[in-house]
């Protein structure tokens, strides 16, 4: 129960990573508001916690500014205060630079750029009237080490890593931390869909010899969001199994 009393969004929490997250925060004592643009957001809040109290879903897309502030609002009405931020939303549109549209590389920086802005944004006031906060934002090895055909990805999980220095300089001072956790190669719907030789590839250059798993970046979030990372801010924790 690390988050007993703390209520906290977390962005496309529908699948993947974002459920892992969700479930894992509720199980400790949080009260979860999913936000995704995917409908399979109340299926998953409802298997959660289907009555209501612990986990809800509301349907946001982080590029519109309208519908951040009316589901903030509806937060604050429904739970009194927000704890916790984590910016996990994100979109891939991978190509070569010479291959990337104009619309794959502004799709990309619109979801997992902007999108962080703009969560941020509304929600970090609330954390400044509570005088307490914690901002978790999801970059990726990639924004660490590059990665073939990602210019646009790379470039926005780059960008977090400065983000969360500079928030955690500006937040400090309301208590409020500001960290991110850089994924590796994470068993997901996409990387199901690799083929299995690539895929075995991928594992061949991980020192631990394994894909992660959904659980192991939310268990980054959750110590994140923790009393225990309290003197921690500004930082990006690698989660990776060891890829340098």
């Amino acid at each position: 129960m690390r988050l007993e009393n703390k209520v906290a969004i977390i962005t496309g929490g529908a699948r993947g990573i974002g459920k892992a997250t969700a479930e894992l925060f509720v199980k400790e004592g949080a009260k979860v508001v999913i936000w995704d643009v995917l409908e399979a957001g109340e299926a998953t809040a409802l298997a959660i916690d289907e009555t209501g109290k612990q986990c809800v879903f509301q349907k946001v897309d982080v590029k519109d500014m309208k519908s951040i502030e009316s589901a903030v609002d509806e937060t604050i009405s429904r739970f009194g205060k927000i704890d916790i931020l984590v910016n996990n939303a994100g979109i891939l549109r991978d190509k070569s630079f010479l291959k990337m549209s104009q619309d794959e590389w502004q799709s990309v920086i619109d979801i997992n750029l902007t999108g962080v802005f703009n969560c941020t944004k509304f929600v970090v006031p609330h954390m400044v009237e509570e005088k307490y906060g914690r901002v978790i934002c999801t970059s990726s090895v990639v924004g660490i080490t590059g990665g073939f055909g990602q210019t646009n990805y790379v470039a926005t999980k780059a960008a977090i890593i400065g983000m969360v220095k500079t928030w955690a300089k500006e937040f400090g001072k309301y208590n409020i931390t500001a960290n991110a956790v850089a994924p590796g190669f994470i068993k997901t719907d996409m990387t199901d869909s690799i083929p299995e030789e690539i895929r075995n590839g991928f594992i061949a250059d991980i020192p631990v010899r394994r894909l992660g798993e959904p659980t192991d970046i939310a268990n980054a979030y959750l110590f994140l969001a923790t009393e225990e990372a309290s003197y921690i801010s500004g930082h990006t924790l690698s989660v990776n199994g060891g890829v340098a």
